[in-house]
């Protein structure tokens, strides 16, 4: 529990980091667009921060309500001499002592009660000690679990009102970009019916992949040239090819890669499945938790996928590629450019598995060893 709780603190500390500088660019942008881009990512982060606050706070609870109940056992057992005690001295108390008087002998009796109480007291003061202690800290506890109730209702409020700025801005983008023309309309469909046709999702993956590096190609052709003034002076140009070079396509991963989501590592990479080794990381984030892109790039595909739920395709260039699947809802557009850490869409309100699977020309790699 303690691990879960420094596990969420921390995270808590990384959200708030990203936050901050998303904050910043959008700040240092000129441009409109990419402004509101930084601005949707550092909402996204401030999600994801209230998040991992909630977790803390739920930790934090957990802790204290098991620290209250191995108290009250203990109590139990160390009251128990205490009451056998008291319920003595109880008897010794119903005599009066003025009947003790009357009665012969009773000076005495009384003279050695008192003699035996004054050499008793700093004997059961001194071993009740930790047993006062015990109840002191029993008080505390209950101080403590008021104060995470306050922090994690602060936290829910906090994590309400940022999913509803998130949503906000995403409503005017998604306007925005409806507006702007047909050509992702168009796109949207043929990225369906792609999905239609493929037979798993290794294959829509690949036929991506193609239409990607077709993409490539095209851009890094050359633009049409005027006629020379003197056509037979012309030379055919030299030089290296136009087209991309393999070793251009293998260049380094994207930077900054962050995972879409925190939570419990579910299954790690490279670990043994019903259908082989697993290509990714599966993670079990809170209910509903905000879903990220995990670096900078463009959306091939957004929509639910069958027997994967909604899932998010973003291609990265260079023949990088990531693939989010469990997603509960998709908030992505395809063929929309994404900062790193924009909102992608939201994990499932129960039981929730994200996976992430990082490709590069098709092969899988462990996202773990691209963080930053």
């Amino acid at each position: 529990m303690r691990a879960a709780l420094a596990e969420a603190l921390a995270e808590r500390e990384n959200a708030e980091a990203r936050s901050q500088r998303f904050e910043e660019e959008a700040q240092e942008a000129e441009d409109a667009a990419e402004r509101a881009a930084r601005e949707a990512a550092a909402l996204a982060a401030r999600v994801q921060q209230a998040e991992a606050g909630i977790t803390a706070a739920r930790a934090r609870i957990a802790m204290i309500d098991r620290e209250q109940g191995n108290l009250r056992e203990e109590l139990g057992r160390e009251q128990q001499p205490v009451v056998e005690l008291t319920a003595a001295l109880q008897q010794f108390t119903r005599r009066p002592l003025a009947l003790s008087i009357m009665r012969p002998g009773s000076v005495k009796d009384v003279v050695y009660l008192r003699a035996m109480l004054h050499n008793t007291v700093p004997e059961v003061q001194a071993g009740t000690r930790e047993l006062r202690n015990r109840i002191d800290r029993s008080r505390e506890l209950r101080r403590e679990a008021v104060a995470a109730a306050q922090v994690l209702q602060a936290e829910e409020a906090a994590l309400a009102e940022r999913r509803e700025q998130l949503a906000d801005i995403e409503t005017r983008q998604r306007l925005a970009a409806r507006a702007a023309g047909g050509a992702a309309s168009r796109e949207t469909d043929r990225v369906l019916a792609l999905a239609e046709e493929a037979r798993d999702l290794d294959g829509l993956v690949t036929e991506l992949d193609r239409a990607a590096a077709l993409r490539q190609r095209l851009a890094a052709l050359p633009g049409p040239r005027l006629r020379p003034a003197r056509p037979e002076e012309a030379k055919t140009a030299g030089g290296s090819s136009a087209l991309p070079s393999q070793a251009d396509r293998q260049g380094d991963a994207p930077r900054p890669y962050m995972l879409p989501v925190s939570g419990r590592t579910l299954l790690g990479f490279g670990a043994p499945t019903g259908s082989g080794l697993s290509r990714g990381l599966t993670l079990a984030p809170t209910g509903g938790a905000q879903v990220v892109a995990p670096a900078a790039g463009r959306v091939a595909f957004a929509g639910p996928y069958r027997g994967y739920g909604s899932i998010v395709i973003v291609e990265h260039g260079n023949g990088w590629t990531s693939l989010i699947t469990g997603l509960a809802r998709s908030d992505a557009e395809v063929g929309e450019s994404v900062q790193a850490g924009a909102p992608l869409g939201v994990a499932a309100p129960t039981d929730p598995n994200v996976t992430l699977e990082l490709r590069r020309d098709g092969e899988p790699v462990n996202p773990l060893l691209r963080l930053d």
